[in-house]
């Protein structure tokens, strides 16, 4: 498994020759499906871009490796909602706290626990994410 907190920041770069695309800012989260869908990346004089989870070859601990033949997508306009730091609630209102950390699983982008200020939540009692919070699923 590996971090969310473990990941931002590492550099991410082509399978094979080694081509640096950037650094790791942020995840694309899709709460309903409990998975990852995108790597956002920004650096290296470029504006920041999307790759698909699937283009991905390896999330470790060094770097994130992409397939060579990846196409960058560009980030959607509009509101992005960031998982960490948001507040964590059920659906029937129960406070979580807020996110500290998403572990997941690096080959399929599945969360397996959101790390929370007050414990931790599996990851597939996961139902949404807006401005206002992480809605999880209660007890």
């Amino acid at each position: 498994m590996t971090s969310y907190a473990q990941a931002r920041g590492l550099p991410v770069v082509t399978l094979g020759d080694a081509r640096e695309i950037g650094e790791l800012t942020s995840l694309a989260l899709d709460a309903v499906a409990g998975r990852l869908t995108h790597v956002l990346v920004s650096g290296r004089g470029r504006k920041e871009t999307a790759v698909a989870w699937d283009a991905l070859h390896a999330v470790g601990p060094d770097a994130v490796l992409v397939e060579p033949d990846f196409r960058p997508e560009s980030v959607p306009p509009g509101p992005r909602h960031e998982a960490l730091g948001s507040r964590v609630l059920s659906e029937d209102g129960a406070e979580h706290g807020a996110v500290q950390d998403l572990v997941f699983d690096p080959s399929t982008g599945r969360i397996e626990t959101v790390v929370t200020t007050l414990g931790e939540v599996r990851g597939d009692r996961l139902l949404g994410l807006g401005d206002f919070a992480l809605v999880v699923r209660a007890d």
